[in-house]
């Protein structure tokens, strides 16, 4: 039986503390891991965007979800779906990028019928994100490369 203590806050909440890799796999404690994005970060949206393009280059789409994560949860309730849609096709990325081809699908597919039809939202190219997340959902076998599949954010 594991004797390890289990890491949690005052409340008795996990707090996730282990070491992770670029994708957000946790490693072992004590290893050298990929620094977490700092949560609840308020961003103006061009710093959400840019941030998260930043990982999402760098084959980090889950450290580009938590970008999105704290977009939704610090901006305002009307912006919830599209900050929750690109979290989405951030996650779907992580989990083809981890060989998880059908999970990576599905969630793929969730955040591009969240975010359709929502225009073109401080320049982000919607109608090219959902064709993106439908095209690799389509196509995913196997483990994606997450940095060759990157999306971009903001048409050019």
């Amino acid at each position: 039986m594991d004797t390890t203590p289990r890491d949690r806050d005052e409340e008795g909440r996990a707090r996730s503390a282990r070491p992770r890799d670029g994708l957000g796999r946790p490693l072992p404690y004590g290893a050298e891991g990929v620094p977490r994005q700092p949560e609840g970060v308020a961003r103006t949206p061009a710093e959400t965007l840019r941030e998260a393009q930043r990982l999402l280059d760098a084959g980090m789409p889950f450290h580009a979800h938590e970008v999105f994560e704290d977009a939704w949860k610090t901006g305002p309730g009307e912006e919830r779906d599209l900050w929750q849609g690109l979290a989405q096709l951030a996650v779907g990325l992580t989990h083809a990028a981890r060989g998880n081809a059908a999970g990576g699908a599905r969630l793929l597919l969730r955040g591009a019928a969240r975010i359709s039809g929502l225009g073109d939202p401080y320049g982000i190219d919607i109608d090219g994100l959902v064709r993106w997340a439908r095209e690799l959902a389509a196509r995913a076998d196997g483990v994606t490369d997450a940095s060759a599949e990157a999306p971009r954010l903001v048409a050019s």
